[in-house]
This record gives C-alpha cells, sequence and structure tokens, in this order.
C-alpha cells in the first residue's frame, strides 16, 4: 500500500471514530433533556458517566490525528482537514460537558413540581441537536452550504434563548418563590445555547478545510 493509500485509509478510520463521538454527544443531548423533562435522576446519572467515554473519544482522534499528519509531509489541503477535525473534537468534547452539566443540575430541583414545563427548552434542545448532527454531516460530505446555514440557524436557538430568559423573569417577579427553580432554567438554557454556538464552530471548520478561510469571532 502507497504512503498516499495508507493516509486515505487512515483518515477513513478516523472519522468513522468522529462520526462515533458526534453521536455520543447527541444521544448525551437528548438524555440529558429527556431527563429533565422525565425527572429522571437515573438517566441524568448515565450521561454524567459517559461524559469521561467522550473524553476518551477526543483523545483517541487526537492522536490518530497526529499520526495521520506524521505518515507524509501534507499538502495545504490535507493538513486543513486534519486541523479541523482537531478543532472539531475539542468543540464536540465540550458539548458532552455541556450536557453532563444539564443533567447534573437536574438533582437541584429536588421532588418539587416544575414551575413552568419545559417546552420552549425542549425546542432550543432539538434545535441545538440538529445542529451539531448536521455540522459534522457537512463535514463529512464536505457541504459547504450546510456547514454555513448554521450560523442562520443559530438565530433561532438565540431568539428561544431569550424568550426562555424573559419567561422566567416574569415568572420571579410573579413570586419570589419560583427564583431558584428561575435560575437553573436560564442555566440549562444557556447551555443548550452554547452547544449551539460549537455546532457553529464546527461549520467554520469545515469552511477552512474546504476553502483555507476561517471566519474570525
Amino acid at each position: 500500500m502507497s504512503i498516499r493509500n495508507k493516509y486515505e485509509a487512515a483518515l477513513a478510520e478516523m472519522e468513522a471514530k468522529l462520526v462515533k463521538m458526534c453521536r455520543m454527544t447527541e444521544c448525551a443531548i437528548e438524555k440529558s433533556i429527556r431527563a429533565l423533562t422525565s425527572r429522571l435522576g437515573d438517566l441524568a446519572d448515565e450521561v454524567i458517566k459517559e461524559d469521561r467515554e467522550i473524553d476518551n473519544m477526543e483523545h483517541e482522534i487526537e492522536g490518530d490525528c497526529l499520526k495521520i499528519l506524521l505518515m507524509e509531509h501534507p499538502v495545504a489541503g490535507d493538513f486543513r482537514e486534519v486541523s479541523a477535525a482537531l478543532k472539531m473534537i475539542t468543540d464536540l468534547e465540550r458539548i458532552g460537558d455541556q450536557a453532563a452539566d444539564i443533567s447534573e443540575l437536574i438533582f437541584q430541583f429536588g421532588d418539587e413540581p416544575f414551575v413552568r414545563e419545559p417546552r420552549l427548552t425542549q425546542q432550543m434542545a432539538a434545535l441545538a441537536i440538529a445542529m451539531v448532527k448536521d455540522s459534522v454531516e457537512s463535514y463529512l460530505n464536505r457541504d459547504l452550504a450546510l456547514a454555513r446555514s448554521l450560523d442562520k440557524r443559530d438565530d433561532r436557538v438565540d431568539d428561544l434563548f431569550q424568550e426562555i430568559k424573559s419567561d422566567l423573569v416574569a415568572l420571579i417577579r410573579e413570586e419570589a418563590k419560583n427564583a431558584d427553580q428561575a435560575i437553573l432554567f436560564m442555566m440549562i438554557a444557556k447551555y443548550i445555547e452554547r452547544i449551539a454556538d460549537h455546532a457553529v464552530n464546527i461549520g467554520e471548520w469545515v469552511e477552512y478545510a474546504m476553502t483555507g478561510t476561517h471566519k474570525i469571532g
């Protein structure tokens, strides 16, 4: 097998692991929101424990990327592809962390009934999960249009965050005892907003891999 063929085989293996890591992070977000809405402490614990597996996957892919770069002197396109993957796994690992953070907050609700059913939070999470999935799909399919679409989709997540924020502020003004839960819901919404931001980051690294241009800010 030529060095080039070895490189392409190693790249394909790394990308397969990247897809697996993405699926793990998608699953973590889904589980954390289901644990919240269904008040499932065991499921929240599962997300927290599985975050270590996502961390391990990041380290494994990082090692694979560095080995690929050492196989031969990469041309500019090769270097950009592997560099983008290295950046992407950092964002995916942080998404996993934020799903675990949401799960940890769930225990702080205790057994008290929700002051507000988290319908908008579920909507935010669904949008963020779809963005994470499409950010990696844009890399695997070299789909520049899909990568660039993420920034606009993030605007809807931001709008929902503002809507949740306004609703929670109103709840606190209505009854001071709502404040503790309102703060927890606000933190959860903020984590979801960050997850969507990480999906946008991944899309920007896809654009860099394909064009050599990286959007700043």
